[in-house]
């Protein structure tokens, strides 16, 4: 079927529910609490990170115990930790 013979479907506009605004409320908590930034400080940043789960991914998962959220390589936190040489 083509795409100017398919049927038009009225979708309702997305709007954020409750939970997304729970959620929302939740991680400007944890931005403030992490000192969590979205640039380097000096040469700290995400992707040199001990709890940046895959460092050649330009998004990851810290999994710091007080983060566990996706963040960028080039982001920063105050819990950052080198990586240690042999890794």
């Amino acid at each position: 079927m083509s795409e100017s013979a398919m049927p038009k479907v009225d979708l309702p506009v997305p709007e954020p529910t409750a939970e997304d605004e729970t959620r929302l409320r939740e991680l400007q908590i944890l931005e403030k609490d992490a000192v969590l930034r979205g640039h380097p400080y000096g040469d700290e940043q995400c992707n040199n990170c001990l709890y940046y789960l895959v460092q050649t991914d330009e998004i990851s998962y810290c999994w710091h115990p007080k983060l566990r959220v996706l963040v960028g390589e080039q982001w920063w936190c105050q819990w950052w930790e080198e990586t240690p040489a042999d890794s």
